[in-house]
């Protein structure tokens, strides 16, 4: 984990990376409709009224005592990802958190095209507030999408109750995939969404993971640099599972790497993981 200095990113360069990630997640089919969502958690002071000029209070669904004075962007109920760089003044609140840590103001730009925050809204904070807690970080981006292959899998039981062996059967299909997500892959149970066990359960896999799977449902992931990033994680893990699909449908005929090529590769590139 790290803090980002500076120069430190403008407003405007970091809804410009909200609005990147929104169409790579399009473009790779993992947010259908209004699905996904992408909240960013900043740690310096930042003015947002210019472009967001509307304020309300709001209670937070959750406590955040770690992020008190932050501002947290958040995409909007229904907004659609694949619009987020065009439309981000429509789609995007920025939420300031008060000095006590349970309620915030919610400023929203006229052309706010939402009537509430993302259902997700809960697991998003409470990963923030974790993090943030845990490791001091100035940035905080976290993106919860819907990539098809990644959820067919979670689907099949045998990959959803084991989460080692669902990293290991999802890595092993290409050499950079260990060394970008060296803890591996995370995965939940199945729990009803924007629920309180769901967030719970959600915070615990992220201290691990740098990208959960939440089971019949979709993916989060964060970083502590980009939103970008994340997009990244999601990125190389549906690769992954899109390999996974394919060598089902063929039958299982595919090699993969190996164990023992696989845990080359962390010798040789001196990675940090459990998996091998």
């Amino acid at each position: 984990d790290m803090t980002l200095t500076d120069p430190l990113p403008s407003l405007e360069e970091i809804l410009d990376s909200i609005g990147a990630g929104g169409l790579r997640l399009a473009a790779i089919d993992a947010t259908e409709g209004g699905a996904g969502n992408v909240s960013v958690c900043i740690g310096w002071p930042i003015e947002v009224r210019r472009q967001f000029p509307m304020a309300e209070e709001i209670e937070l669904p959750l406590p955040a005592p770690n992020l008190r004075g932050h501002t947290v962007l958040v995409t909007g109920s229904g907004r659609r990802l694949r619009d987020l760089d065009r439309l981000p003044l429509q789609s995007i609140g920025a939420v300031v958190i008060g000095d006590e840590g349970t309620r915030g103001t919610l400023y929203t730009a006229n052309v706010r095209q939402f009537e509430a925050l993302t259902s997700e809204w809960n697991s998003h904070l409470a990963v923030h507030d974790d993090t943030v807690g845990r490791t001091g970080t100035n940035f905080h981006a976290v993106v919860h999408a819907q990539p098809p292959n990644l959820v067919y899998l979670s689907h099949i039981p045998s990959y959803r109750e084991d989460g080692e062996r669902f990293s290991r059967r999802l890595i092993r299909w290409q050499p950079e995939t260990i060394v970008q997500l060296p803890a591996g892959i995370g995965i939940l149970p199945f729990m009803l969404p924007s629920s309180v066990e769901l967030a719970e359960a959600t915070v615990a896999s992220l201290r691990e993971h740098r990208i959960t799977v939440w089971s019949k449902h979709g993916v989060m992931a964060r970083s502590d640099i980009s939103v970008t990033r994340a997009v990244d994680r999601i990125e190389y893990a549906e690769a992954g599972a899109r390999y996974e699909y394919l060598d089902l449908m063929a039958g299982g005929q595919g090699e993969g790497l190996t164990d023992e090529e696989s845990a080359e590769m962390v010798r040789v590139f001196g990675i940090e993981t459990k998996l091998f």
